[in-house]
């Protein structure tokens, strides 16, 4: 697995997002309202869909994370079954990753962008109280780790800026085997404002 760098950040000079009910906080994977529907399947936050793509090999405990209404507790539920994590999880996970925040944005168009754009130029980062991979954590005033959240979201700013709305129809991600959802290769997610995927919230 390659090594990834670690940044440091001063959060005076950053956009830090930690909670979900901060303004920025819909950058937050745990974020409600942002709905996203993968081969007709209703995930409720990005968090159950890349937590989904875990496990193509276990459709029932796709299904249990699926019926979670919240993303920590089915987060929880999994934890006895990291285990059983596809066995090439840690070279792809980045890559899953960089797909689900995409179909995020495909879907919640408007919303999400709108959230990207007003971070403007500053590095953005997720504080964490101890994971340095995905997020970067406090030290002597500091924020410390790798950031990878952080920085596919900076990269997918970028691609907002650069193309504006181009995403009519995100492909499954690239180079990954056996990228299956309930049994069945997971398809091409359209581009959909999100306005009527919000309702879905109420249905649970």
């Amino acid at each position: 697995m390659r090594k990834v760098a670690i940044r440091v950040y001063a959060p005076s000079e950053s956009l830090v997002f930690l909670k979900t009910k901060e303004v920025f906080g819909g950058l937050s994977n745990m974020a409600g309202g942002y709905p996203i529907i993968v081969n007709d399947v209703v995930f409720l936050t990005s968090e159950a869909l890349y937590q989904s793509c875990r496990f193509p090999h276990l459709p029932e405990l796709q299904r249990l994370i699926v019926s979670q209404t919240s993303p920590m507790t089915a987060k929880m539920r999994i934890k006895p079954m990291l285990n059983e994590s596809r066995e090439d999880w840690l070279q792809v996970r980045v890559r899953v990753m960089r797909w689900c925040i995409a179909c995020k944005l495909v879907q919640n168009w408007t919303r999400f962008s709108e959230l990207l754009l007003n971070t403007g130029d500053l590095p953005i980062v997720e504080q964490s109280r101890k994971d340095r991979f995905w997020g970067a954590v406090p030290v002597e005033g500091k924020l410390v780790g790798a950031n990878v959240l952080g920085r596919l979201l900076m990269e997918l700013r970028e691609t907002v800026r650069q193309g504006g709305q181009f995403f009519e129809v995100l492909p499954p991600v690239p180079e990954v085997d056996r990228f299956l959802l309930f049994g069945k290769s997971v398809g091409r997610v359209a581009f959909c404002d999100g306005s009527d995927l919000h309702k879905v919230d109420s249905l649970f």
